[in-house]
């Protein structure tokens, strides 16, 4: 099998492999009353994702590298926000400076939710934080935050990656639903 079939089908193994593990286990279901709006919102989970990283060296030791990432994401805990994620991730990495990206994670319904990462990144350091920068349909107006430490599991020479998160915690707040305006001749 020639090189680029044999990283498109290991990706797509890594894939396959990355949703069956991620999907073993128990499923927390919601409990309780639903969220309302504008309440905090704490999940925890699994990810995991594969990807193309492109490498340039800057002397030394010193690395630059650009990866993007593609994914799924499974949530839990009674108020999460969504069962699931596809997530699509781009970041930049500086091996002494650290790393900065930017993240869309995408639902069942197509409705998504945006968010940017900063991060360690260096030999010494993988701690990644998000922020919550607002999203579509019931995400639109999304505020707050998530963490995890990245793991590589498959670097190959081709610059095919695969990782998952570790200890992947985080919160969010979603806005207030649109109001309506008020009805002709209605007081306000």
């Amino acid at each position: 099998m020639n090189p680029p079939r044999l990283a498109a089908a290991l990706r797509l193994v890594l894939v396959a492999g990355a949703l069956f593990a991620g999907g073993c286990g128990p499923v927390e279901t919601p409990q309780g009353a639903p969220a309302r709006a504008g309440e905090w919102r704490e999940f925890s989970g699994r990810f995991t994702a594969t990807g193309r990283k492109h490498v340039l060296g800057l002397g030394g030791e010193r690395r630059a590298s650009i990866v993007d990432y593609d994914g799924s994401m499974l949530l839990s805990g009674p108020l999460r926000p969504a069962v699931g994620f596809r997530v699509q991730a781009i970041a930049f990495n500086d091996s002494e400076t650290g790393m900065v990206g930017r993240a869309a994670w995408t639902d069942e319904r197509g409705n998504q939710v945006f968010s940017a990462m900063h991060g360690e990144g260096t030999r010494t350091g993988n701690k990644v934080v998000g922020t919550f920068l607002g999203g579509t349909g019931p995400y639109a107006g999304a505020t707050g935050d998530y963490e995890f430490s990245w793991k590589f599991m498959l670097e190959t020479d081709d610059g095919t990656v695969q990782g998952q998160a570790l200890g992947l915690k985080g919160r969010v707040r979603i806005g207030e639903p649109p109001h309506a305006p008020p009805a002709e001749g209605a007081r306000p």
